[in-house]
């Protein structure tokens, strides 16, 4: 399952146009984080839909994207009625990534489930990567999801995971990989269930690991990034399965290489991202030299 590479004739239209729909007032960064993870992976454009009192100062933060401010709840969130302008952006995407940095629980379930019913599914439609605050209402109702079976991709962690499936975080960290197929395909998805060993699993059972990460990678952010290289592998024209599989290890390998230099505690979320470019080129180097 090689890591998809780009055409050299290709400009940045062919790598695809990512949508981060992300980030609160308490929380701006997590878009922030996100969105350069997209570019990082290398996807082409991006744009970010954020609320609209932190959008100026995102726009200064991020000067290669696009960013739109939206409505506000009273909590600082994005109002569920922005879901009928998204759409019609998201539908001019490739993929949508949702919910890092969104923190107002309830508006953003029904945000995210008014935009999966909203926009067209199958071949047409955007794909999609859910983190966070995303994955808050689909425990409770999956159908939005299923619309768009076969072009998703879920990052929970275990407390996340337990909240999906109605469990306890126990059951999760006792019976990972068990809870990962059952969330697989209670929601047609693939997942990315994090942890010291990552299990990505698709709905149709498949199973894969990664236990090759770092302690350092357990910090606030770490998992925003994740999300947004997922994202923009996705857009790059990999499958929900192989954007899940790569960014994981990308997300880690980038962990392996702070490590080395600084240490195994320490470092930032933010500074996962600068070495995600050097982790696909070692990794094309090698597929050249086979």
């Amino acid at each position: 399952m090689p890591l998809p590479q780009p055409d050299g004739d290709g400009d940045k239209e062919t790598r695809g146009r990512v949508l981060v729909l992300a980030g609160s007032v308490p929380v701006p960064g997590g878009a922030l984080l996100a969105g350069i993870g997209v570019l990082r992976a290398g996807a082409g454009k991006l744009q970010v839909a954020t609320a609209a009192s932190i959008a100026p100062h995102l726009g200064l933060a991020l000067p290669e994207a696009l960013v739109a401010g939206l409505p506000e709840t009273a909590d600082g969130g994005i109002a569920p009625e922005s879901a009928e302008a998204l759409a019609e952006r998201a539908s001019r995407c490739d993929t949508v990534l949702i919910g890092p940095g969104m923190m107002d629980e309830a508006a953003v379930a029904n945000l995210t489930a008014a935009l999966l019913t909203r926009l067209e599914a199958g071949q047409e439609g955007p794909r999609f990567v859910l983190d966070a605050g995303a994955l808050a209402g689909l425990g409770h109702d999956p159908v939005p999801l299923h619309r768009h079976e076969g072009r998703l991709v879920i990052t929970p962690h275990a407390g996340e995971m337990a909240g999906l499936l109605g469990c306890s975080r126990d059951r999760v960290d006792a019976d990972p990989l068990g809870c990962a197929r059952q969330a697989a395909e209670r929601l047609k998805a693939v997942v990315a269930l994090k942890g010291s060993c990552t299990r990505i699993v698709a709905p149709d059972g498949r199973a894969w690991a990664y236990r090759g990460g770092t302690v350092g990678l357990a910090t606030s952010g770490s998992g925003d990034t994740l999300a947004g290289i997922v994202a923009g592998l996705l857009a790059r024209g990999a499958s929900p399965e192989q954007a899940a599989i790569w960014g994981v290890y990308l997300h880690g390998e980038a962990g392996n290489r702070l490590t080395r230099r600084i240490g195994p505690l320490g470092f930032l979320a933010r500074e996962l991202l600068a070495e995600i470019p050097a982790v696909m080129a070692a990794l094309a180097s090698e597929a050249d030299d086979r």
